[in-house]
């Protein structure tokens, strides 16, 4: 039971930023107080100037909603902006390190906006060309704030999606996790129709809607949705295995690399070892095995060999180009 009223109001804003509606009985048993309790405490955040919405009902329901201005002591109008714009622009291009978190934090960010700003924020984005956008697809970031409003609401989410081989259906799911790989998002979902687990790369959704429909959580098989999605990618492709040394020491060689890759394998004072499995064309792993900065050599597969020596030598022949 939290007893500390400031503690237990920054709890309950914390759920009511969730985009869905919360029924008073189950915020009650969230914060461990009584029905009366939370009854006050959403008075006190009005009183901030929190827009709490009351529906009634047997149990009744809360949800936040957007209000006439932004809520007090929170933020500004330009820092509103700027943070939904800076948001909306890493989500859309899957920027390795703005992962799940960071599109839950917009769709919170993005329901509470008052229209005048998410009018600026769709002004400002439509204005702004990026010069670079990662080697990933685009995608648009209300795509990933409906799929986030949804995980988060245990709500199911219908969906046109396009497969690999360009055919096109209609799905109903039960959505479980986002996961960014750095280049592209993926959606970890149950789906309805064929009674299995999927997954389904978020750049070739279209049109998802949230049903209305609760569920209750499925257990995953594997636990872990970013297990689960490197089990059903590598599934789904040809791997091959991959092994190359570096001249340095293994943390720092880890804190270089993606978070996709395996840990690399300390092998004594300023060297280490780096295994895993790659579906990626070897021409990618090359570039980004020397884009981690370090001496490095390539034990493995052979095309990996021929193409990192290929790479070396074009840029070698570049960097002696005579100047114009």
């Amino acid at each position: 039971m939290t007893t500390d009223t400031p503690a237990r109001l920054l709890q309950l804003l914390s759920l009511l930023q969730t985009p869905r509606e919360w029924p008073g009985g189950e915020l009650a048993e969230r914060l461990g107080v009584s029905r009366r309790t939370v009854r006050r405490d959403i008075d006190r955040l009005r009183e901030l100037g929190y827009p709490v919405q009351a529906t009634k009902g047997a149990d009744g329901g809360y949800r936040l909603v957007a209000g006439k201005a932004m809520p007090p002591l929170v933020l500004d109008d330009e820092e509103a902006v700027a943070i939904a714009v800076g948001l909306r622009a890493g989500a859309g291009h899957a920027v390795e390190g703005v992962d799940e978190a960071s599109v839950r934090a917009l769709a919170k960010l993005e329901q509470v906006l008052p229209a005048r700003l998410r009018h600026r924020v769709a002004t400002l984005q439509a204005a702004t060309t990026h010069l670079t956008s990662g080697d990933g697809a685009s995608i648009a970031p209300e795509t990933l704030t409906v799929m986030a409003s949804t995980i988060a609401g245990h709500e199911r989410l219908r969906f046109g999606y396009r497969s690999g081989d360009g055919t096109r259906s209609r799905r109903l799911t039960e959505p479980y996790r986002l996961v960014s790989t750095g280049r592209r998002w993926y959606l970890v979902a149950y789906d309805l129709e064929r009674d299995d687990w999927r997954t389904f790369r978020v750049d070739r959704v279209a049109e998802p809607s949230a049903t209305g429909a609760r569920f209750a959580p499925r257990e995953l098989p594997t636990g872990s949705a970013a297990e689960y999605l490197r089990r059903s990618v590598y599934r789904r492709q040809e791997t091959y295995e991959f092994e190359a040394t570096f001249a340095a020491p293994a943390e720092l060689v880890a804190a270089r690399l993606p978070h996709w890759f395996e840990p690399p394998e300390p092998l004594g004072e300023g060297e280490c070892r780096l295994r895993g499995a790659a579906s990626d064309s070897v021409e990618w792993l090359a570039v980004r095995l020397a884009m981690v900065g370090c001496e490095f050599t390539v034990h493995r597969p052979e095309q990996l060999i021929t193409r990192t020596r290929e790479l070396g030598e074009l840029l070698g022949r570049a960097a002696q180009a005579p100047q114009p």
